[in-house]
């Protein structure tokens, strides 16, 4: 047997190096961040009248859609999303963040399917396996924000999971324990190197750093699992394919937690679409299960959390999974709501292949354009 060349040792031990040290980063930028804000702004309560603006819900989900849009990750923004709930941001306000997030990180698929421009049939398969995330999102938000806003359904059934949580022992009352232990000297480490900065200059520079730290870590953590992985994911999701929507939602759920982005998984199965190997009816099962995987950050970013905010950080978290949950099971489940992401995702497509500008305004307007312009508006109004 041939001895294994140190070369090839190294390139199967560094990705993992990569790996583990992006994701302590990650977990001590979130902490920064929540410590940042309550340093900056005086405390929970100081935080909690930063955000009075984005008390009108909708205002929260344009945020949502257009921070994602701009860094095409709903890792990294759901990342900071917690890191603020843990500095006083109100979870009735993060809640409709998160559901905009979900909809600007489809973003990057739907600029994959440009790729197929040039090919009017294969562009048309293409924008459609990518818009139908949008549709989706979009039929998720129209179900579930009345529903937030009438009966609170996810800030209720987040809190009482959170509390079931703790009551078992997974999450300790003080929030603290080993690995809390660990990411806090990180948080704390970082902490006292602005301990003698005036504490609104103190906090926003840990609030800087924590956001760019959240950016690099999700960058590089990306980088090496699709060194890792996505060979491999890709393979996993090629031969899942047509056996069935149950197993094509676990498909997309296991590639995504394995590659921690969704808009990999769904970038990945749009050239699939494109050429033909997989069917629009095939692309959304794996797209649902994209949008569940994709939650596993903001749960991993919600153990960096320590102190008496470390609850409310794990609820938010946990709200975003069951909210991605549930509408896969309702709409999924109900056969005229299952229709209408597919219907909405052909008539775009079928449009955007006779009129190619038409694909590209869709871009600029849903995702830029039309957030930034009522954010403003609102701003200036207000």
């Amino acid at each position: 047997m041939a001895p294994i060349k140190q070369t090839d040792i190294r390139s199967r031990f560094v990705p993992w190096l990569i790996v583990i040290v992006a994701l302590y980063v990650l977990l001590v930028a979130v902490g920064l961040i929540g410590a940042g804000f309550r340093q900056a702004f005086g405390g929970t309560e100081g935080v909690k009248s930063l955000f009075v603006f984005a008390t009108n819900p909708f205002i929260g989900l344009i945020l949502g859609i257009l921070m994602t849009a701009l860094v095409q990750s709903s890792s990294t923004v759901t990342s900071v999303i917690v890191g603020l709930v843990a500095g006083g941001m109100p979870i009735a306000v993060a809640i409709p963040m998160v559901m905009g997030a979900n909809v600007g990180t489809t973003v990057t698929n739907t600029i994959v399917s440009l790729g197929h421009i040039r090919q009017p049939g294969e562009f048309r398969k293409a924008f459609a396996a990518a818009t139908i995330h949008d549709f989706f999102n979009i039929l998720s938000i129209a179900i579930f924000l009345p529903l937030e806003l009438g009966f609170g359904i996810l800030e209720k059934l987040s809190g009482a999971a959170t509390h079931i949580i703790e009551n078992m022992g997974t999450v300790d009352a003080s929030g603290k324990g080993i690995v809390k232990v660990i990411i806090g000297s990180g948080t704390d480490f970082v902490e006292s190197l602005v301990s003698g900065l005036p504490d609104q200059l103190a906090g926003s520079v840990l609030i800087v750093a924590g956001i760019a730290f959240i950016l690099l870590s999700i960058m590089y953590l990306g980088k090496a699992l699709k060194t890792v992985f996505a060979g491999r994911s890709q393979k996993f999701l090629q031969g899942a394919v047509g056996k069935g929507p149950v197993t094509g939602i676990f498909s997309g759920t296991v590639v995504t937690v394995l590659v921690q982005s969704s808009s990999t998984t769904t970038s990945l199965i749009v050239p699939l679409a494109g050429s033909g190997v997989i069917g629009l009816r095939h692309v959304y099962p794996f797209t649902l299960g994209a949008n569940i995987g994709t939650t596993i950050t903001a749960l991993l970013a919600a153990t960096a959390i320590t102190g008496p905010t470390h609850a409310i950080a794990h609820q938010i978290a946990i709200a975003h999974l069951f909210y991605n949950l549930l509408g896969v099971i309702v709409i999924y489940s109900i056969p005229w709501l299952r229709d209408i992401p597919m219907a909405g995702a052909e008539w775009i497509a079928r449009l955007a292949s006779e009129w190619k500008g038409l694909a590209v305004a869709y871009i600029l307007l849903v995702f830029f354009g039309v957030p930034a312009g009522l954010v403003f508006s609102y701003a200036w109004l207000f």
